[in-house]
């Protein structure tokens, strides 16, 4: 009998020194990992170091180039370092598009050449002019409905349309004024026109043009197409007014070559309970061919590898997988959001949450999200106290980004947009001062952990 008890209190003396080692970490209530997500995002230089590497490497990062390559494989570098389980290169075909030599606008005057140049960039896509340019007439509009009521055949269509100042959402503004840039050509040829100056999409006054897509229409004439900076259409303005008669020369040096191989890049940390559900935070990889792109989109970018390199720092294991996707192509196709969607039908993967950066790298304000429901902002916004600390205090309806609206779209997942403060961005988008110097840190770490931080909280509780 002596014996028993002397081995049962043996036995429970070796649970009680054992018991520490079984015992499971007391979990984290919600504000907690808020904090911590922060306190591990804040302090860090990690995605502006990133990010410098990035821009400085990888400038121009247009489909079909050599920089976008290489951003693709030092992307999938980064997405290791930052701590993904897996890492993968999907395959997807972009368009390829050359600038060729610096293209020309200028005024033609009765003193004879050389014309008063205008500072201006060909839109991407554009068709180029003959070697020798094209000159015509000009013809101001302000928009695409007075084609019908303008002569403009033979002529140069300028369509001087200003972005709305009066909205507080410059995104607004842009999306509102956007259609002269993206379908002035296609449209002005259908009547007739021979080329098309747009003033550029900003708020700026100021002698920095911005490129941007044009898209033009099967079966209708393709002609060149420029964007004026802001202070060039008002020049231009001015000198129609005083002759109407004015003629533009316009030279784009511009090529088309055929649909290049490209890659979104993926990394991902599995999940512990549900890894055949995926939370998704991304950015685009490309950028305009002018441009070193720092907040379109290289600041996304490196914020959705900052969100696997934070949930890693504090040392949360999450039930879903985490899955960060550069994609590439979103400036001249979306090539990579539709095959990223189309991948994900084919192998029936599940998404909880889609969410996209591509709004610059400026301090967060909150999200807008999409789901086919209509509801997916009110459910988010139930965490709106855990948000306020940190200055996330809007959400609002919406179609998440670009790149991951054909998940909302096609297979009728949630989707989300970061929204940062919007009144610098169109200063510099598509801009060749789209550059390091235009990037707060501070504000960059807050995006990722704003990120973070909703990739934790529907990983805990849904959306």
């Amino acid at each position: 009998m002596r014996l028993l008890t002397v081995l049962y209190r043996s036995a429970l003396l070796a649970l009680l020194v054992a018991a520490p080692l079984f015992a499971q970490t007391p979990a984290r209530d919600d504000a907690q990992a808020l904090r911590e997500l922060y306190s591990a995002a804040l302090p860090s230089r990690a995605a502006y170091d990133n990010l410098a590497e990035l821009v400085t490497k990888f400038p121009g990062r247009l489909s079909g180039s050599k920089k976008l390559e290489g951003a693709v494989l030092w992307g999938e570098a980064a997405l290791k370092q930052a701590g993904a389980d897996r890492t993968e290169l999907q395959p997807a075909m972009v368009p390829h598009w050359e600038r060729g030599a610096k293209e020309s606008v200028q005024m033609i005057t009765e003193i004879g050449p050389p014309g008063i140049a205008l500072t201006a960039v060909a839109l991407g896509g554009s068709v180029p002019t003959a070697s020798t340019g094209l000159c015509a007439s000009v013809v101001e509009l302000h928009a695409l409905d007075d084609l019908k009521s303008a002569n403009v055949k033979g002529k140069i269509v300028f369509f001087n349309r200003a972005m709305n100042p009066d909205y507080v959402s410059t995104g607004r503004a842009y999306g509102e004024a956007g259609d002269a840039r993206n379908k002035g050509a296609a449209e002005a040829a259908k009547f007739g026109a021979v080329g098309m100056l747009t003033r550029s999409l900003t708020l700026a006054l100021d002698d920095v043009p911005h490129t941007g897509n044009t898209k033009y229409e099967d079966g209708v004439p393709r002609i060149p197409a420029a964007a004026l900076s802001t202070l060039a259409a008002n020049q231009l303005s001015i000198a129609l007014k005083a002759n109407p008669a004015l003629q533009v020369e316009m030279k784009i040096n511009s090529q088309w070559f055929p649909d290049a191989p490209s890659h979104n890049v993926i990394g991902e940390i599995k999940g512990a309970e549900f890894p055949e559900q995926v939370i998704l935070v991304g950015g685009h990889l490309d950028s305009w061919d002018i441009t070193p792109g720092a907040h379109d989109d290289g600041a996304g970018v490196v914020e959705s590898i900052e969100v696997l390199r934070l949930l890693k720092a504090i040392g949360y294991q999450p039930r879903h997988t985490i899955r960060a996707v550069l994609f590439t192509s979103e400036e001249n196709s979306g090539a990579g959001g539709k095959e990223y969607a189309r991948v994900a039908g084919v192998k029936k993967e599940s998404h909880l949450l889609a969410i996209e950066t591509d709004n610059g790298g400026f301090q967060p304000v909150g999200f807008n999200l999409g789901n086919p429901a209509k509801d997916a902002h009110t459910r988010a916004a139930r965490w709106q106290d855990l948000f306020a600390p940190y200055g996330i205090r809007v959400f609002t309806e919406g179609q998440g980004g670009s790149d991951v609206h054909p998940l909302l779209e096609t297979l009728g997942y949630p989707v989300a947009g970061l929204s940062p403060d919007s009144q610098r961005y169109f200063d510099y988008h598509h801009t060749r001062i789209d550059t390091m110097d235009k990037v707060n840190p501070r504000e960059l770490e807050l995006g990722a952990a704003a990120m973070a931080s909703l990739v934790y909280l529907v990983d805990q509780h849904g959306l």
